[in-house]
């Protein structure tokens, strides 16, 4: 396969596959930076794609890869990224209680795996039907679903220790902000 296939098949994924590397990482530099390595991987093994209808879940994968690689070295353990607009909803106008729960937010998607990660973020932030993530991670359609489940469990328990108390029954209180897995109070 030629470059010049590569990159009419990268181009319209382009856009998609950038932001989903930022909200991955939780920043701008961090995301242009694991896209870059994640193109020059799968230029180097487009060689290895059977099927060209298939680049899109093909190329995440090796996005995904990339992400989960990068976290298992020391320096990348350590660092909490911060994500400016993830967590702006549940904030209130002021804008260190807002720069304050974005922090906590972009801190509490630290604590899942790295798979865990981006399964959470392809479905809840890029929209990815259930279908195409087992697709893409090449696992049943319940295994998928369970361990998103799981995941957003484990954030409404860390965000639930963390945030102040009166955030915590303001987001209860609003069906479209409700903590996954609470239901809606009838304070």
């Amino acid at each position: 396969m030629d470059n010049d296939l590569f990159w009419k098949l990268l181009k319209p994924v382009h856009p998609q596959a950038a932001n989903f590397c930022r909200k991955l990482t939780g920043n701008a530099d961090d995301g242009d930076d694991l896209y870059q390595n994640a193109v020059l991987t799968a230029m180097r093994k487009i060689h290895h794609l059977r099927d060209i209808n298939a680049f899109r879940p093909w190329l995440y994968r090796i996005i995904v890869n990339t992400f989960k690689n990068r976290n298992r070295s020391f320096w990348w353990k350590h660092r909490v990224s911060l994500s400016p607009h993830l967590f702006a909803r549940a904030a209130s106008i002021d804008p260190e209680s807002q720069y304050t729960a974005e922090r906590l937010l972009a801190q509490a998607l630290t604590v899942l795996s790295p798979k865990d990660r981006a399964m959470v973020v392809l479905h809840e932030l890029e929209g990815w039907p259930i279908a195409e993530i087992a697709a893409l991670f090449d696992s049943p359609e319940g295994t998928i679903k369970s361990r998103i489940f799981r995941s957003k469990d484990k954030l409404r328990d860390y965000l639930e220790h963390r945030l102040p108390e009166e955030t915590v029954h303001r987001l209860q209180s609003e069906a479209q902000y409700a903590l996954p897995g609470h239901p809606k109070s009838d304070s």
